[in-house]
């Protein structure tokens, strides 16, 4: 894994960020050996939506349980603001936060790992936008764009993903693969992917074999 806390030409905004344990686009990090014994971990989504459009641009969080050959089980291996909690109560996400107002996560998922059941062998996490086309947005109406784990029996934040840079590459993607936790044998990795999906939640989720309506 690459250096976590880069300083290099650094800006108000980016001392602000060094304060965190930083994850970077292609980064692995084993999550067991930096909370052994960690049993839950609350996944936090937050961003800052840039002017003061009463229409503003509404980010989404949703994850995939996904099985070896890289593809869900069922509809409900699919957790998003239509399917909140996934059938064994492993993962529970919390609602939709349509406007980003606030400091902290805007929307929050939890997740039990011990409670995943072993045919899953990935999570994918994905952000997306609400609606983009027809409401006229793009990832460059928000910005402070993060997603952070953190070990919520203790409460630590394990590390934090600004994903601001990965955002601006293409400016037709509405979704971001944001990256995988990973089953390798008896410990989780995460891997940060950041990779923009033109098509968004929907053309992800036909992906994972979810038969998609309305989202």
């Amino acid at each position: 894994m690459s250096d976590m806390n880069d300083t290099k030409d650094a800006t108000p905004e980016d001392d602000e960020k060094a304060r965190f344990n930083r994850v970077h686009q292609g980064d692995e990090v084993d999550i067991t050996a930096m909370a052994p014994g960690m049993r839950s971990i609350m996944i936090g989504l937050g961003w800052d939506v840039i002017g003061f459009d009463s229409d503003a641009a509404d980010l989404d969080a949703s994850l995939f349980l996904l099985n070896k050959e890289e593809l869900t089980r069922e509809d409900e291996d699919f957790i998003f603001y239509n399917n909140l909690t996934s059938k064994d109560g492993a993962v529970e996400h919390t609602g939709d936060n349509r406007t980003g107002a606030g400091d902290g996560d805007d929307e929050t998922v939890f997740i039990e790992l011990d409670k995943i059941p072993y045919d899953v062998t990935k999570l994918a996490f994905v952000v997306s936008l609400y609606d983009a086309e027809s409401r006229g947005h793009s990832f460059r109406d928000v910005r402070n764009v993060f997603f952070r784990v953190v070990d919520s029996e203790t409460n630590r934040e394990l590390f934090r993903y600004f994903m601001d840079g990965e955002l601006q590459e293409n400016t037709h993607a509405t979704a971001v693969r944001v990256g995988f936790l990973v089953r390798d044998g008896g410990k989780w990795v995460f891997e940060a992917e950041g990779a923009m999906i033109e098509g968004g939640l929907a053309r992800l989720a036909t992906n994972y074999g979810i038969i998609v309506a309305g989202v």
